[in-house]
């Protein structure tokens, strides 16, 4: 079972998460690598040169990084990572939406064997220590919300309470969520 932890980021709440995990030498890649991508240490100093959407912070001081080729589609000769098998922590960021709206944004990580995903090995403990440590400094660092799945950045919640800023998950019909009192 996949290891989730959700949250909602603004830039400057972004950039205290990239100064914690700074630390820890994570690489930063794409969801589709281009084959030119040269991976490089997430960390404050590097916020502005991340990927827009989606990407991974790569632990390969603790493993390799495994990528397939994909072979179809508009994004052909990319590859893609496994993160099912590679010591990898997936980074849905928080964006806004067209209405205004602060949409929620996730880190995961498959740390347990699975059928579903066919996975044969659980995670190195060294990797699960690190997901866990990462999610403890967003539990303490972070407001907690309502429903409770969610933690609320500090500039988040400021602008929650300062100039009315809606936070709403990023499902399909996604209700909103409040910064508990």
């Amino acid at each position: 079972m996949a290891h989730l932890v959700k949250f909602f980021m603004l830039p400057d709440d972004e950039l205290a998460f990239l100064r914690s995990v700074e630390r820890h030498g994570l690489n930063v890649y794409p969801v589709r690598v281009p084959p030119d991508w040269a991976p490089f240490v997430a960390g404050a100093a590097v916020h502005a040169r991340l990927p827009e959407e989606d990407l991974y912070l790569a632990a390969e001081h603790m493993g390799e990084v495994l990528v397939d080729k994909v072979k179809r589609g508009p994004e052909k000769g990319n590859w893609r990572v496994d993160e099912t098998r590679s010591p990898v922590i997936f980074w849905e960021r928080s964006r806004l939406n067209e209405d205004g709206e602060l949409l929620s944004g996730k880190l995961w990580a498959e740390l347990d064997i699975t059928p579903q995903t066919g996975r044969k090995d659980a995670a190195s403990d060294r990797f699960r220590v690190l997901f866990l440590e990462v999610h403890e400094w967003l539990k303490k660092a972070f407001r907690k919300g309502a429903p409770k799945e969610f933690l609320i950045g500090p500039h988040a919640a400021r602008r929650v309470k300062e100039e009315g800023l809606v936070l709403r998950e990023n499902v399909h019909r996604g209700g909103t969520v409040e910064v508990h009192r």
